[in-house]
């Protein structure tokens, strides 16, 4: 099933953005989404966020957390010992099936832990950019007088500088 959208025309005027589009693309794909366990996304700072999982019922050793490259995976399987317990439940309104929930996550951010409180999982992340991506500022005519540069910087036009520097080399 393809999206509603077509992002053709964005492909061809954009570099590095592929992709976004594909996640955009693939966003609707699969129909239906699951949507258990309940989420909250928060954000803490400028760089720090939090998930927040209602997950009543699972202990911390029934809870799988894997972070991949760009995904957040957060499953759960209740033990099979909780189900054999004989308890004659009338109602049964805390769900204790299994669940898988993933996340995707932007580039540069990293899990720094989980915490399993209340009922609540939480988890941290923080977006951490390396120092070679982040920006820095460029000078302008930063270049020392002496060098000379192959469009005409001198005080004479290109032309001149090139014979001048021919008879240099020669």
């Amino acid at each position: 099933m393809r999206s509603a959208f077509d992002f053709a025309p964005f492909r061809r005027s954009t570099v590095g953005f592929d992709r976004l589009f594909d996640m955009l693309e693939n966003s609707t794909v699969g129909g239906t989404q699951e949507n258990y366990p309940p989420f909250d996304l928060i954000k803490l700072g400028d760089n720090e966020y939090r998930i927040e999982l209602a997950v009543a019922g699972f202990t911390p050793q029934e809870i799988d957390i894997t972070a991949q490259q760009n995904v957040l995976i957060v499953s759960g399987r209740k033990g099979e010992e909780n189900e054999q317990k004989g308890d004659n439940y009338i109602y049964r309104g805390i769900a204790t099936r299994s669940f898988e929930r993933r996340f995707a996550l932007a580039d540069h951010i990293q899990v720094r832990g989980a915490d399993l409180k209340d009922g609540l999982l939480a988890i941290e992340l923080v977006r951490e950019i390396p120092e070679a991506m982040k920006p820095r500022k460029i000078d302008i005519g930063g270049s020392s007088g002496k060098e000379r540069s192959a469009i005409g910087g001198g005080d004479q036009p290109a032309s001149k500088q090139t014979v001048d520097a021919e008879a240099e080399h020669a």
